[in-house]
């Protein structure tokens, strides 16, 4: 009985995550005046390495493992933030199976070639199968490792949730200083943020 009732749990709150992923979807598109014809399939690209190239030693060894999902849960998250200090981070929560995420990730991939040699980039993979994660980013390539977050244990530790797609803004000194909530919809509007944000970097 126990056992039965956690997997109906489980699925409950699965359904009820998608739920808010489509409420946001629906909210980006009202938002943009609900314009059709756009198309899913993601732009091409930067040459993440020539942009990323002479980046300060901690953000290298990042990069170094992009495209991948870590293990670890909260303690290896915390300890990768720990060995960012000094430099501001943006932390992208994203699952294969929302929509406004497979929408969203492309921008934060071109951001961190923009942005990545003073600001360290890192996803949260929520909820997610292992196969459906791999097959994402085998679509959506990033310069950057997404940790696996398949109980939402490090997702909760940046505070409330309304829904994925959401992005967590930390300052030089690994103090959490923003939250968005929901998908962004342009590079403009995602590089306004980092600007934001990244007050008390290292220059």
């Amino acid at each position: 009985m126990n056992g039965s009732t956690a997997t109906l749990r489980m699925a409950c709150r699965k359904r009820f995550r998608a739920l808010s992923c489509l409420v946001l979807a629906l909210g980006t598109l009202v938002a943009s005046g609900c314009s059709g014809g756009s198309s899913t399939r993601p732009a091409p690209h930067p040459d993440y390495r020539a942009a990323l190239r002479g980046a300060p030693a901690p953000l290298t060894a990042l990069y170094a493992r992009g495209d991948r999902i870590l293990p670890g849960g909260t303690t290896a998250y915390e300890r990768r933030l720990r060995s960012l200090r000094g430099h501001p981070v943006v932390v992208n929560d994203w699952a294969s199976w929302c929509e406004p995420c497979r929408q969203e990730v492309p921008l934060f991939g071109r951001a961190a070639a923009r942005f990545g040699k003073r600001t360290a980039f890192l996803g949260l993979d929520e909820e997610d199968s292992s196969a459906a994660a791999r097959t994402f980013l085998r679509e959506r390539p990033l310069p950057y490792p997404s940790f696996d977050d398949p109980d939402r244990a490090i997702s909760d530790t940046q505070g409330s949730f309304v829904g994925y797609p959401r992005t967590a803004f930390y300052d030089a000194r690994g103090q959490l200083i923003h939250l968005k909530q929901g998908p962004y919809t342009s590079e403009a509007e995602l590089a306004a943020d980092i600007r934001r944000y990244r007050a008390g970097a290292n220059p």
